[in-house]
């Protein structure tokens, strides 16, 4: 499954402007020919391809919008933060429908909220990344949410692998505070 279906250039999306006089889309697509997208087949449930460092051990929430996930590189000295990635495969940012972006959006607050709960960091920080000079290197869109600490130095680190152990352990710590989380914004409750 490479997920390209409903992908860039399949028709005109949001990142086109009809009232443009260009023949072509304000951005193109960066991903190889025959590309190969490790989120939506995480959103599948078959991380067999060897190719893909995700782990189904990593995935903290699925419903049928969206992925929360552990990331599979930590920065610094205190790694395991979470991704939140479209189930839909979309490249970038300028892919979005507003509807999924506010999405997007409220689940970002959520898994911060599930953050403190879970490891008590002294806060949150969100990031995202589009193309290649944005510094995106996976082409499915993603929304980095970290745990923030004073000594972190988070934007001066480079990534690195972690271990699948400690990834599904943090995925599981996540997991109950999200579920709490969750629980807890639900009306009537």
């Amino acid at each position: 499954m490479n997920g390209h279906d409903d992908g860039p250039g399949a028709a005109a999306g949001p990142w086109e402007d009809p009232e443009l006089t260009r023949d072509e889309p304000l951005w193109r697509s960066h991903a190889p020919a025959g590309y190969v997208c490790p989120f939506c087949q995480l959103a599948a449930g078959d991380t067999s391809d060897p190719g893909n460092r995700c782990e189904l051990s990593d995935l903290v929430y699925q419903d049928e919008d969206l992925l929360v996930f552990i990331a599979c590189d930590g920065f610094g000295p205190h790694p395991g933060h979470a991704m939140i990635t479209p189930v839909a495969h979309r490249e970038a940012l300028y892919d979005l429908e507003d509807e999924l972006l506010a999405t997007i959006g409220v689940m970002s607050r959520q898994v911060a909220l599930a953050m403190k709960l879970a490891w008590e960091p002294e806060g949150t920080s969100v990031r995202q990344h589009n193309e290649p000079a944005g510094n995106q290197h996976v082409w499915h869109y993603h929304l980095h949410v970290f745990p923030r600490y004073g000594d972190d130095m988070l934007y001066r680190q480079i990534r690195h692998p972690l271990d699948v152990e400690f990834r599904a352990q943090r995925a599981q710590e996540l997991k109950s505070a999200l579920q709490t989380v969750l629980s807890d914004e639900k009306p009537g409750s």
